[in-house]
């Protein structure tokens, strides 16, 4: 994954992160958490172990940036979110 260097000391950790996307691969989040970090936010796919499964409950993975940059991610994800999406 790529993460742009940031110099605070934040963590990409529960405690500070909002979802701003859910897709239904683990290649597809890291799509949106590639091209976040080309914009300079740190992202994370979080839920790909699950995604994968095929149950009658199928899992999600969601892209988790801080919440200081959710409204941005957010913009930028609208801009490249495909029509079938």
């Amino acid at each position: 994954m790529n993460t742009p260097v940031d110099e605070s000391n934040d963590d990409l950790n529960e405690a500070h992160l909002v979802s701003v996307a859910e897709r239904s691969s683990e290649i597809a989040a890291g799509v949106i958490v590639n091209v976040l970090a080309d914009a300079g936010i740190r992202a994370t796919a979080v839920g790909g172990f699950t995604a994968g499964f095929r149950a009658e409950a199928p899992g999600w993975v969601q892209v988790k940036v801080f919440q200081r940059d959710a409204e941005r991610a957010k913009e930028i994800i609208a801009e490249i979110r495909p029509a079938n999406e």
